[in-house]
């Protein structure tokens, strides 16, 4: 092995001890360094070098090795190895390198850092049964080869063999044992004076060897140990003389006066020079610093985990529980303050779970579980139901925990609630629901059992009524029920609310929303009618209530109640997605209140119009006979009685053309009249509306223009739209004052023709133009202007504008006038 050689000559001077000590780097960084050289050229992660008799080991040089076998703490190496190497190793068989090995699979009694396999090599020359032996360690279990055992003691051939003598026995060299070690190690003999003192206990406490050496201890170091005197102690351990190291925490003087907390390994050797004690010191101040600051970020991370509102549960690679926050605790109404870690995952609570189908989530469906086998899940939905509690939802995010070296080390999830949303997704599904059902229906009693099935499946509770009040509001009466029970529970329903007492009947009188979290302990029972509705709730496993207004604006129409079997939380939410039905509810009632009042309308208006038609047209008509027969002999009348018999003719015509016209629109608006369609020239029938309107428009100083692309096809009514037509431009005419003009401009553009009638005229207040085309109106400045009118013109021209299937409004025109603008669909081609 001259690779091995040749890589350690630099490093390790092989001559003497004295070589080895006096070498760079320091003394015991080499032995670690000679571990590591091992550990490299055979391929094997760890490796150490120990010193062992038949009933101890000691540590002196590692690579790779666990990071809790602390050197002074040796218990693992001499239970497991070192005593079966001890018994291995002869000091007859000790110098024969190349076949003085050992080898094979890690059985012993405790395993070395999950180590399966070791191989060791015997180093320099032990007497009395001592060994120094040097062992690499491999994960996996392992065939070492030839090569490796060579490679192994020609690395063991780099260590002077004058380095190693007994620790137990009296050729043992104490000063050059230590000289050796990377900890700081001292000597002291039965009267407390210092023999030994290495020079990692020099670079640790500041002190020279010559300032320490032959001097007392408590004088130089000065070492503290329970308030009691070192000599004490040091008897005490002389006396006993311990097989197994003794471990001690002391403190010990710096040079610069400071004292130092240490972990002191202490035990009894035998030299040449009798018994000593060797006391090596690890300083525990960068441990307590370390300890300190993990016990800050523990702290800190437990803060944080418990001042998140989501959950958060993390487990070992057991699937036993590492951490819990408070936030999952109370899902699971777990203690906060009972330790948790380390219990099986079944404390938490996983019987509790269940998915999307109210089914009890297997075992490894648990996202915590399938994360721990490798999955990584996102917003999984996960219901979390406890007995007695209300259902609730939280979406799971899980992640499996992967070491450095790729090995899983556990799994954590985070859970968020979602019941909030869900509640809303829910609702969102019941408003269409409940909108479909008041839809598809003629009545509220009809609607209420579907409205009703809607609200308790949103809700998830198990029933809700419907109550509604009669028109006077002196009663409140029951309109339907939905139970999930599938029927009347114990005479529940379908009973009438008293006003003022009970949970409905609060509500009734209030016109407020009301929340009962508990009705077994409702303060507000006072009578025996609420005694015996409570009674009946708890009997029947009802333990909320939530009823709710149904309105009209500021009307009461009646009651939405629900009931619920578990205590519920989210009171305003749940306020407001009910209160949003009982909404709907209420303007489903009141569009059908209006309807039944719109329908009784339309009966009075068709009753009247009757009356117009049948009782008054035959006086007229006798009214007109009879003045004709007058007008005939108007010779034998004076002028007087002739102008009275005019009025009497003009007044008659003028109350028939209205009888006229309120029947004519009564029938197209009730389809009594149908129009008659056919293929028209709209151009042509406004060339021939213009051309009459422009003798009445000269006679009162007014000019008529109009632009008219033609020829304009649509399918139309012609006398119908000269109808439309002679009305606007009659309006136009009247209402414009000398001088004025009157256009009508007729354009089509894409699928549609426009025509628009503008006037100069005095124009419709802007409040009143959406009334303008209803029966009878007639704007206020019109009636002030004197002009004589119906009010039905406009109202026959919309209702002759919409059988075309077009619109018709009315806009201002700047400065004054009016606009009137009809739109119909073109003729489709053929």
């Amino acid at each position: 092995m001259d690779v091995a050689r040749g890589l350690a000559a630099d490093r390790f001077p092989p001559d003497s001890a004295e070589g080895v000590a006096d070498a760079s780097p320091a003394p015991g960084e080499w032995l670690d360094g000679l571990c590591r050289l091992a550990a490299h050229l055979t391929g094997a992660p760890m490796a150490a070098l120990s010193l062992a008799d038949a009933e101890r080991g000691n540590l002196v040089g590692s690579h790779g090795m666990p990071t809790d076998m602390d050197r002074c703490d040796v218990v693992s190496l001499t239970e497991s190895l070192d005593a079966y190497l001890a018994g291995r190793f002869s000091a007859a068989t000790a110098g024969r390198r190349e076949c003085d090995r050992a080898s094979g699979v890690c059985d012993l009694p405790l395993r070395i850092g999950g180590a399966h396999a070791f191989l060791a090599t015997a180093v320099g020359g032990g007497k009395g049964g001592t060994v120094a032996a040097l062992t690499v360690f491999d994960m996996p279990s392992r065939h070492w080869s030839d090569q490796d055992g060579a490679t192994l003691s020609e690395v063991a051939a780099l260590l002077p063999a004058s380095s190693w003598t007994s620790h137990r026995h009296e050729s043992a060299d104490p000063a050059g044992l230590l000289d050796g070690m990377p900890e700081a190690c001292i000597a002291v003999d039965a009267a407390g004076l210092v023999r030994a003192f290495n020079r990692a206990a020099q670079r640790l406490l500041g002190f020279s060897a010559d300032q320490v050496l032959g001097r007392p201890l408590e004088t130089t170091l000065a070492p503290g140990y329970r308030d009691e005197p070192v000599a004490a102690a040091l008897a005490r351990l002389f006396a006993a003389e311990p097989v197994r190291p003794v471990r001690r925490e002391i403190s010990v003087r710096h040079r610069d006066g400071y004292r130092i907390t240490t972990h002191a390994c202490l035990a009894v050797v035998h030299g040449s020079a009798g018994p000593l004690v060797t006391v090596r010191l690890a300083d525990r101040t960068a441990q307590d610093a370390a300890e300190e600051q993990t016990e800050r970020q523990t702290a800190f991370l437990a803060a944080l985990l418990n001042s998140l509102s989501v959950g958060v549960i993390a487990c070992d690679e057991n699937a036993h529980v590492v951490v819990v926050n408070r936030a999952l605790r109370r899902v699971h109404h777990l203690p906060e303050s009972a330790s948790l870690t380390g219990r099986p995952l079944s404390a938490v609570g996983p019987t509790s779970l269940f998915n999307t189908a109210m089914q009890p989530l297997p075992w490894d469906e648990v996202p915590l579980i399938r994360a721990l086998h490798g999955e990584s899940l996102t917003d999984v939905e996960v219901l979390v139901q406890l007995p007695d509690q209300r259902l609730r939802g939280f979406a799971a995010t899980a992640r499996p925990i992967v070491g450095g070296d790729g090995r899983h080390l556990g799994a954590v999830a985070v859970a968020h609630e979602t019941t909030t949303l869900r509640h809303t997704e829910q609702f969102r599904r019941c408003h269409h629901e409940v909108e479909k059902a008041l839809r598809d229906t003629a009545s509220i009693a009809e609607a209420a059992p579907a409205v009703l099935q809607a609200v308790t499946a949103a809700l998830g509770w198990p029933c809700a009524e419907l109550f509604l009040a009669d028109e006077a509001g002196q009663e409140l009466q029951a309109v339907g029920h939905h139970s999930g029970t599938g029927g009347d529970i114990d005479g529940f329903f379908d009973h009438a609310p008293i006003k003022g007492l009970g949970v409905t009947g609060r509500v009734w009188a209030t016109g407020q929303p009301l929340w009962v979290p508990d009705i077994s302990g409702y303060a507000e029972i006072t009578t025996e009618y609420e005694r015996h509705r409570a009674e009946l709730c708890v009997r029947n496993g009802i333990r909320t209530i939530l009823a709710v207004p149904v309105c009209d604006g500021g009307t009461l129409l009646g009651v939405l109640t629900c009931y619920a079997g578990t205590a519920e939380v989210h009171e305003d939410l749940l306020i407001v997605l009910l209160d949003g039905i009982a909404t709907q509810i209420g303007i489903y009632i009141a569009l059908r209140r209006a309807e039944d009042l719109a329908r009784q309308l339309t009966r009075s208006q068709d009753d009247f119009l009757d009356l117009i038609g049948h009782e008054m047209r035959t006086p007229l008509t006798a009214i007109t006979a009879n003045v004709g027969l007058l007008a005939d002999e108007a010779d034998s009348l004076d002028e007087e009685q002739r102008h009275m018999l005019a009025t009497v003719a003009r007044n008659t015509s003028v109350l028939r053309r209205i009888v006229d016209a309120l029947l004519d629109l009564s029938a197209l608006e009730a389809g009594r009249r149908r129009l008659a369609t056919e293929r028209i020239d709209l151009a042509a029938v406004a060339d021939r509306a213009i051309l009459a309107i422009r003798l009445v428009a000269a006679d009162r100083g007014i000019q008529v223009q109009s632009t008219v692309d033609g020829p304009v096809w649509i399918d139309g009514d012609e006398t119908r739209l000269r109808q439309v037509l002679d009305d606007l431009l009659s309006n136009a005419v009247n209402y414009s004052p000398a001088g004025a003009e009157v256009r009508l401009d007729l354009r089509s553009h894409g699928r549609h023709t426009e025509l628009c009638v503008t006037d100069t005229g005095i124009g419709t207040p802007e409040p009143e133009r959406a009334r303008v085309f209803d029966r009878f109106f007639r704007a206020s400045n019109v009636r002030h202007h004197g002009t004589p009118g119906s009010g039905l013109g406009l109202s026959r021209a919309r209702t002759i504008v919409r059988l075309h299937h077009g619109t018709i409004t009315l806009e201002a025109d700047e400065p004054t006038g009016t606009i009137v603008r009809v739109r119909l669909p073109l003729a489709t081609k053929t």
